[in-house]
């Protein structure tokens, strides 16, 4: 679990790194999405990435593991959007930017040592197009969630099936050794 925890934060610090490289740039023109925006991007990602997979070929050149790395990001962006309704300004500084974004990695770590433990590591013998699967998976719930307006009877919320989506974008880095 140690070499979990490792691993996780290697990868986790890349992803942030492009985070803040990306909002120097650009600021925090995510803000203006809306999160249904943020869901259809994250299936934009994600169906690329199975396109790949599936075909073996990859025309823009943009690699998949670029495309996991954004969908970690683009689910921090999408739990803050979601979790942080009081936040008027669209214009975030890199700061407080940066802060939100280690919150919610922080507790997608949290999460993926508690599930790590129960699950005794299982996602170490999967494949990363099962991952990618189960991705596209969680997507699809939440766009029912949101068109049953954030109302479920039974099932997780919104917020955990990003959750969810964050780890398993960083398992398959960690599964195809991206650093």
């Amino acid at each position: 679990m140690s070499n979990t925890i490792i691993e996780f934060t290697n990868v986790i610090t890349n992803c942030r790194e492009i985070f803040t490289a990306k909002t120097k740039d650009y600021g925090t023109a995510w803000r203006i999405l809306r999160p249904t925006s943020l869901t259809d991007q994250l299936f934009i990602k994600a169906n690329r990435i199975k396109t790949i997979q599936e075909t073996g070929v990859n025309q823009v050149g943009e690699s998949i593991e670029g495309e996991f790395k954004a969908i970690v990001n683009y689910c921090v962006i999408a739990l803050i959007q979601l979790k942080e309704t009081d936040l008027v300004e669209l214009e975030l500084d890199l700061n407080q930017a940066t802060l939100l974004y280690d919150r919610y990695m922080n507790s997608a770590i949290e999460l993926m040592s508690k599930k790590n433990h129960d699950y005794g590591e299982a996602w170490r013998d999967m494949r990363v197009s099962s991952l990618t699967d189960l991705i596209l998976m969680k997507i699809l719930r939440i766009k029912q969630i949101e068109d049953n307006n954030g109302q479920t009877s039974i099932s997780e919320g919104i917020d955990a099936n990003y959750y969810d989506m964050l780890n398993y974008a960083v398992f398959a880095l960690i599964l195809q050794n991206v650093k």
